[in-house]
């Protein structure tokens, strides 16, 4: 009879993306206490988000107090139909200009905006989700980042901001199995701000709708 594999241990398993996701906060958290510079960062940032399993991602934390983390235990399989299908887009640029991500289109489980003294706006309304959790890596520098976000959709905002921060408009939470949607990053003498979807509202003489926030 032969021996069943070894099960891993904690350091061993796959990290989620929550796992990634709290990881990020709490570099975050370590730059704005000065511990870490703006480079330090972004240098641990890209490790978090590449690494596979939890293994990975503890000795980006090992030399600041007060981390010790467990795996997040897997989530619930996915049960909106609005999750499914390939990522279409993994991110949007702007320098010194605008750039958009809106009507139907898949959102990749890892999703980079980035907006230099110009801005990115990325729609939701209509959007798929390729995984149940969606992180969006957000990078402002004299600039915005703009997110909208449908009703139905957990959304959780981290970020720091140096002359700048990060805004959540939303504090919406979906139902068990719903897509979620993680806005984290960085945002110098800039802003990065989640709002709900646009609403039609119809003029009070007329029968003319116009958009407002």
């Amino acid at each position: 009879m032969s021996d069943l594999p070894a099960v891993p241990g904690p350091h061993e398993m796959r990290a989620s993306n929550a796992d990634r996701e709290r990881f990020a906060k709490i570099l975050h958290d370590a730059m704005a206490e000065g511990r870490l510079t703006v480079g330090e960062l972004e240098e641990r940032l890209d490790q978090v988000y590449a690494a596979k399993t939890y293994g990975d991602l503890v000795p980006l934390i090992r030399d600041l107090p007060g981390t010790h983390v467990r795996p997040v235990p897997a989530a619930a399989p996915a049960t909106s139909p609005r999750i499914g299908g390939r990522g279409t887009s993994s991110s949007a640029i702007a320098i010194m200009s605008g750039s958009e991500r809106n009507g139907p289109w898949t959102i990749p489980p890892t999703f980079s905006a980035v907006a230099i003294m110009g801005g990115v706006e990325i729609d939701l309304t209509h959007a798929s989700f390729e995984a149940q959790e969606t992180v969006i890596q957000a990078f402002a520098l004299m600039g915005g980042v703009e997110v909208r976000v449908p009703e139905g959709v957990t959304v959780h905002v981290t970020g720091a901001g140096f002359m700048g921060g990060f805004e959540n408009k939303v504090y919406t939470q979906g139902p068990p199995g719903a897509p979620v949607v993680r806005v984290t990053g960085f945002a110098m003498m800039g802003g990065v701000e989640v709002k709900p979807t646009r609403k039609p509202k119809r003029r009070k003489h007329g029968d003319v709708e116009e958009i407002e926030d």
